[in-house]
């Protein structure tokens, strides 16, 4: 995961010629031989986890966590992780992060050794004066029907999908769709290439966060906000995903959705992945927190260079 607040690197990237600002194995090989400090192999008595993300690829993972959590995305909601699994620019499956979790992590606490985690945006159908080419056009929702309107720009005028809450949920499911499918390749490309642990591509068999944090792109709408993160967790389930979370911040959290309650939907209860420690045993009082989806904090996160660490509470 890239690093936004609590020590988290901010990173400008460039989409569809706009700037915003996102987020983000196998026993002996030597791309996961670095010892971790903090990891469940790395030398303590506490079994903890890590993630990595995009600033992780072609470096050296840690060696043992109990878990690991891999960015699916490389930064923006529409674009993927280049090492989470083979590519042109990291080839081989002992370059794959997906690997990694799956074929390093030694198990030992409440949380699955492999899970997964995607960012989150609700860019609106123009950014910036820029049209946002894979905002949604049409779709049946739970918020009615995705229809189309006339925006007038200096360029032009174009015929866009609406801000709407309708929009903003097919917006949310394709890009969840996207994700699903994101995973399935890289599996695919993991496993052509014969590893001695063979990667699973199905969406049912990991656990997954959305990251939500101010640092990406959101509408002052909250109702639009929710209706898009309802609309990736409708995609994944879709895709087959039985537990999905969210990685956040009480304050990042109602600034984007208003706040969580019972009238919620399908956000109301949903399990936290809390970040902002500089320790693990900070990591660990941070479990103690009040949910900010009215659920149960099940996983904390401490700032640790060149991985985050991660207890499972």
């Amino acid at each position: 995961m890239g690093r936004i607040m609590t020590g988290r690197r901010v990173i400008a990237v460039a989409i569809q010629g706009v700037i915003v600002t996102a987020l983000i194995i196998g026993g002996a090989n030597p791309a996961f031989a670095k010892p971790s400090g903090h990891s469940g192999g790395g030398g303590t008595a506490t079994p903890t986890g890590n993630d990595v993300s995009y600033p992780q690829c072609g470096s050296s993972l840690p060696a043992s966590p109990a878990f690991g959590i891999v960015g699916v995305t490389g930064g923006l909601a529409n674009n993927v992780n280049q090492c989470l699994g083979p590519s042109p620019s990291y080839p081989s499956y002992t370059e794959s992060e997906l690997y990694w979790a799956v074929a390093a992590s030694v198990g030992g606490t409440s949380q699955l050794k492999a899970s997964l985690y995607v960012n989150t945006a609700d860019p609106g159908n123009v950014y910036n004066g820029t049209v946002i080419a894979d905002w949604p056009t049409s779709g049946s929702t739970p918020y009615g029907t995705c229809s189309t309107t006339t925006v007038t720009l200096a360029s032009g005028a174009y015929s866009l999908g609406a801000n709407s809450s309708a929009c903003a949920w097919q917006y949310g499911y394709n890009k969840a769709t996207q994700d699903a499918s994101w995973l399935g390749s890289a599996a695919t490309a993991i496993n052509s290439q014969s590893p001695p642990v063979t990667v699973s591509g199905t969406a049912a068999t990991y656990p997954w966060w959305l990251d939500v944090e101010t640092a990406n792109t959101w509408q002052p709408d909250t109702a639009m906000n929710v209706a898009d993160l309802q609309g990736m967790i409708a995609g994944l389930q879709a895709a087959g995903a039985a537990t999905i979370g969210a990685y956040s911040t009480s304050s990042q959290w109602d600034t984007i959705t208003g706040g969580t309650n019972s009238g919620s939907g399908s956000l109301w209860q949903i399990p936290d992945w809390i970040p902002g420690a500089r320790n693990l045993s900070g990591a660990q009082a941070n479990c103690k927190q009040a949910s900010f989806t009215g659920g149960t904090v099940t996983v904390t996160q401490w700032f640790s260079r060149p991985d985050d660490g991660d207890y499972a509470c």
